[in-house]
């Protein structure tokens, strides 16, 4: 497995120029708090995540990007075959 640098300044620019619904404080409060339990049991089980892991996941929470679009902005950039250079989740107008 070839394993692909993240670019966190370039992938931060992406994300900013992205449409979606940010999360509120609360909101972003309780990701944090899953975030870090997911984490812990990451440890527990032996699979670390590495500083660039834990960096980008850090970058995903100060841009209050929802949970459920993190792996889809992830595969968009460095998934197998992936060929995009711009995630594009649902347009916020276009959710409720």
């Amino acid at each position: 497995m070839t394993i692909i640098p993240i670019d966190l300044p370039a992938l931060r620019a992406q994300v900013r120029a992205m449409d979606y619904v940010r999360g509120t404080a609360a909101e972003m409060e309780q990701w944090r708090e899953a975030n870090a339990e997911a984490c812990a049991n990451l440890a527990i089980e032996g699979m670390d995540l590495t500083i660039e892991e834990h960096a980008m996941l850090a970058m995903f929470m100060e841009e209050g990007v929802p949970p459920s679009l993190v792996p889809q902005i992830i595969l968009s950039l460095y998934g197998k075959g992936s060929t995009s250079t711009a995630p594009a989740p649902a347009p916020a107008s276009a959710r409720p």
